[in-house]
């Protein structure tokens, strides 16, 4: 009788031939953060999320069928001190809305520049412009790729603009993205969104119609204040230890 393996086991046996590239990105990542880290560089998260419509109000408009609904995406950064003391943003994304803001980068990167002085900022890996720039010689191996630009869906984000501001941008390996704690900060947000909504909603009957309103701006805000330093600390603990690991174990 035929025997097969337990696909969840065979899944964890089996390993891609690309293994072996992604660990070598993130052990270089890796070392390239703790030598910024030791040169008095504060580590900042940088990114975005994104807010569908149907998350806000809790109601799926498509009845099955791909329709393309609005989206606001979410751009903000944090550490270890809490959320960076700057004016976050959130942008409206639809088929009518795909422009990038390339100069609000600067912006915040003047802004953390005041709050910490030089930042590492670490931005998850994302689109690039253009492909990693090629190693001068040997010595630079140790050192982390750095791409040209990283492309999110609201902003690109240029190494250029982090150096002329004093700051270094790092781009974390994808396979990896759990190294970076603005995305368990952005699921606390999400999760605040869906068991909050309702206090933040308002109605009104005219007629035969019914409207609801719903305070995204004030939702949203709620939230972010909600993810306090405290918080913050604990996340990066939880990333510095696996940091750690990762550092003993692959190096």
């Amino acid at each position: 009788m035929p025997h097969f393996a337990n696909p969840l086991l065979r899944n964890i046996i089996i390993k891609s031939p690309f293994d072996s590239i992604k660990r070598k990105k993130c052990l270089q990542y890796l070392k390239t953060l703790r030598t910024l880290q030791y040169d008095g560089f504060k580590t900042v998260y940088f990114g975005e999320t994104d807010i569908p419509e149907s998350l806000v109000t809790g109601e799926d408009f498509s009845d099955g069928y791909f329709m393309q609904s609005p989206t606001w995406y979410i751009v903000h950064a944090g550490g270890s001190q809490g959320w960076v003391p700057w004016k976050y943003r959130m942008f409206l994304r639809d088929e009518l809305c795909v422009r990038q803001e390339e100069s609000l980068f600067f912006e915040f990167c003047d802004v953390a520049k005041k709050a910490y002085g030089k930042c590492a900022i670490v931005v998850k890996d994302g689109r690039r412009q253009d492909e990693m720039r090629p190693k001068a010689n040997k010595a630079s191996q140790a050192q982390a790729p750095v791409p040209s630009a990283i492309n999110l869906t609201s902003i690109v984000c240029c190494p250029e603009v982090a150096k002329s501001c004093g700051h270094e941008l790092l781009s974390l390996p994808s396979p990896y993205n759990y190294l970076n704690p603005l995305d368990s900060a952005w699921s606390s947000l999400k999760w605040f969104i869906i068991n909050n909504r309702k206090a933040f909603c308002l109605q009104s009957i005219d007629g035969a119609c019914e409207y609801q309103y719903i305070l995204l701006s004030s939702l949203v805000s709620k939230g972010i204040e909600r993810i306090n330093p405290s918080k913050w600390r604990m996340l990066t603990n939880k990333v510095r230890r696996w940091e750690n690991y990762y550092l003993g174990k692959l190096s």
